[in-house]
């Protein structure tokens, strides 16, 4: 996209919240083309920050923290009306209590190939069992494993969500000429070579299972106990969604008792505080993390997929537009 720089009268103001310095230097290279004055912070939003913008009708902010409905209505009294996270996803913010208030929230497209390529990256990692390699391999033993790896021509792998990023990985998929099932909440297009099926159907049927659903009630625990049970011996699970798209203590129960082969996680339910905190030397406050950090057959990242400098872009770029549009659109109300 090309922008031509309005003139100063028609600038509007941005308030980013939880704005991390590779962020910051972007938000300041793109603002003056697309014609928003900055604000930039590296504090997430709270009420103790929230008079920061207090000259701002628009405000940017970090899927990292969540939002308090408490903070939401102190952004409200100081005039703020659109908030743009930096994310797909609305799970830190309470999307309905926001909107009551007057207060609509937004979110950002950013390049799904960032997570589609660290989806696959995972799924291989986890059927060729490399964290028990490279850990033995770093203590100096050399030999093989005793159970070979599997190949994903050989294998049937479910895709749980076919938005932009789920399809970005079935696309990847074709290349290897496994077999791939798919089911989303909403209806979507067919996708051509890929059969379509109840959530069921998918779990029981898959060597692999991989998340790539939004959160919402209806999503939460999605892949339950009961679906859990039911998957192949010796399968995988893979999430590059939310964390609470997965029951976790019915997942480790089948990981213990080697009902399934591993998982590959890159999100965990009760993350918050946790993913992008330096704990080292320090206690895991999540049982379930540290218990699953322990298993060979479990690779767990911090809520990275999404990292890449494409993306970032695209979040950043996609954040100002998207509070300049609502300034538009208010100033012509």
């Amino acid at each position: 996209m090309r922008y031509h720089e309005p003139p100063p009268t028609d600038r509007c103001a941005i308030t980013v919240y939880g704005c991390a310095p590779d962020e910051a230097l972007l938000f300041e290279s793109l603002a003056p083309r697309i014609g928003v004055r900055l604000q930039v912070t590296s504090e997430a939003i709270s009420t103790d920050n929230a008079e920061l913008a207090a000259e701002s009708r628009c405000i940017s902010v970090s899927h990292k923290s969540p939002i308090s409905n408490q903070t939401l209505l102190r952004l409200k009294q100081l005039g703020v009306g659109y908030i743009s996270t930096r994310s797909v996803g609305f799970d830190h913010i309470d999307v309905e209590f926001a909107e009551s208030i007057g207060i609509t929230v937004g979110n950002v497209a950013y390049s799904p190939d960032s997570v589609a390529d660290y989806t696959l990256m995972l799924m291989l990692m986890a059927i060729r069992q490399a964290k028990s390699t490279i850990r033995r391999t770093d203590d100096h033993d050399y030999r093989p494993a005793t159970t070979r790896g599997r190949e994903l021509r050989d294998l049937t792998v479910g895709v749980v969500g076919t938005g932009r990023i789920g399809a970005a990985v079935i696309d990847r998929l074709r290349g290897f000429g496994c077999d791939v099932l798919a089911h989303d909440i909403r209806p979507r297009p067919a996708t051509e070579g890929v059969a379509h099926v109840d959530l069921d159907t998918l779990v029981e049927r898959s060597d692999i299972v991989t998340l790539h659903a939004p959160l919402s009630a209806e999503s939460h625990h999605l892949l339950d106990r009961r679906r859990i049970d039911r998957m192949r011996p010796g399968a995988y699970v893979v999430n590059t969604g939310r964390g609470a798209l997965v029951e976790t203590p019915a997942l480790i129960a089948a990981l213990d008792d080697g009902r399934l082969g591993g998982a590959a996680l890159d999100v965990i339910e009760g993350e918050q505080g946790i993913f992008y905190a330096d704990l080292r030397g320090r206690e895991v406050p999540n049982g379930w993390l540290a218990r699953l950090q322990e298993m060979p057959n479990v690779l767990v990242s911090p809520h990275i997929a999404y990292f890449t400098d494409h993306a970032l872009r695209d979040t950043v770029e996609n954040s100002i537009v998207n509070c300049r549009e609502f300034e538009s659109r208010f100033q012509h109300v």
